[in-house]
């Protein structure tokens, strides 16, 4: 609030301008909740869960129609053994794929359905040519700055958020074990561990994982009490692509975010460190600080740590947008590869095909800065609601 992020909104579920304390998925005893609670309003009668099974591919079939029509599914259970499940008959039954902005895409490239001379450089027989399978990927980036804190404070994880005017949201993980430890035992950052860290694919050797974990074994456990006051850039505009590296759907696809292409994305990372910058300097921040440590000596701390594998280039006496691209961050919030109006139309159905709908985050073609687990759990709940009362209309 003393940084300027106003108004002070209370809880609040909406995105709405200023600061607000958000929503959780825990409840009151500590339990954590996912889409899997979910299954508990289902009707057994009409369900049935398969746990390890790995979907291969999508069957279809193309003989006698104009249109590739979804038919079934090729997957392997957990001892590899290779399983077929077909739709019954009848024009209403469709396959849905819900794989993630990783593996949708995928799935539907190892489907045949993707661009052209990607899937036959990959000796995979065309079903449909659809060159924007795979594109639009996009993650909001996400840069942090660490502060040591003189005095314990509480465990905290994304509780209070500032939605900026300029496209960024400001955000804090603290607390003594917030990286899942206690005492001697938190020698980690937790999500900003480099254990974690996927920034870049091709700096993530075995090498450099090493070098960083013996930097963070070394430190003084008094590195390891404070927090983070981090920035996620919103949306983000800059995009990039997803291909298949091998056709073994066990094997991740090369994605490439292209973090801060967009100049408008960099600068929004900017002002979301001044923003930053201010709450460290703020009057109500002053006894969670070491005076000894100035912003600048905060800022050459954080990016000298290894909180992703990328080569340091950043020294206080460099612009901050440099600061923003060596210290750059994935929060895991990919989206993109089967957008709406592009791959799959508004009813989520794969365009060119039939019977065939992907429903995840991959059709997003824009994400806010928070978590949008809640964003795709609602959008799972609506088309489910829509495609059971069309269903019921016929």
């Amino acid at each position: 609030m003393e940084a300027g992020v106003l108004p002070f909104n209370g809880f609040t579920y909406d995105h709405i301008y200023g600061t607000k304390v958000g929503g959780t998925i825990f409840d009151q005893q500590g339990n954590r909740h996912t889409a899997a609670d979910l299954l508990e309003y289902a009707n057994p009668a009409g369900l049935t869960v398969l746990l390890h099974a790995s979907v291969h591919k999508i069957l279809f079939s193309i003989k006698g129609r104009k249109r590739p029509k979804a038919h079934g599914v090729v997957f392997r259970d957990a001892s590899g053994a290779k399983h077929k499940a077909y739709l019954k008959k009848g024009s209403k039954n469709e396959i849905i794929i819900s794989a993630g902005a990783l593996g949708s895409p995928q799935l539907l490239m190892l489907s045949g359905v993707g661009p052209k001379a990607h899937l036959k450089a990959h000796n995979i027989t065309v079903v449909l040519d659809q060159p924007l399978v795979g594109q639009g990927m996009s993650d909001n980036p996400m840069n942090a700055v660490f502060i040591p804190s003189p005095l314990p404070v509480e465990v905290s994880l994304i509780q209070v958020v500032g939605i900026t005017h300029f496209g960024s949201y400001i955000e804090a993980a603290s607390g003594e074990n917030f990286a899942g430890g206690s005492g001697s035992s938190a020698r980690d950052y937790g999500m900003f561990s480099p254990k974690l860290s996927t920034v870049p694919p091709k700096q993530r050797t075995q090498d450099a994982i090493d070098k960083a974990l013996e930097y963070i074994n070394n430190l003084d456990q008094v590195a390891f009490r404070g927090g983070f006051i981090l920035e996620k850039v919103m949306g983000p505009i800059s995009t990039g692509h997803l291909e298949l590296r091998t056709r073994n759907p066990n094997d991740n696809p090369s994605v490439t975010f292209n973090y801060f292409k967009d100049p408008q994305d960099l600068q929004r990372c900017v002002q979301g460190i001044k923003i930053i910058e201010k709450i460290v300097e703020s009057k109500a921040f002053s006894k969670f600080r070491y005076d000894y440590l100035s912003w600048p000596i905060l800022l050459n701390m954080t990016a000298s740590g290894p909180i992703n594998l990328l080569p340091k280039h950043y020294n206080p006496s460099m612009p901050l947008e440099e600061y923003c691209k060596d210290t750059v961050m994935t929060i895991w919030h990919y989206h993109g590869g089967c957008q709406v109006g592009k791959v799959v139309d508004h009813d989520y159905r794969v365009l060119g095909v039939d019977a065939l709908r992907v429903i995840d985050g991959s059709t997003f073609n824009y994400s806010p800065g928070t978590n949008p687990q809640a964003t795709v759990m609602m959008l799972g709940r609506y088309m489910g609601v829509k495609i059971m009362s069309e269903r019921l209309a016929n």
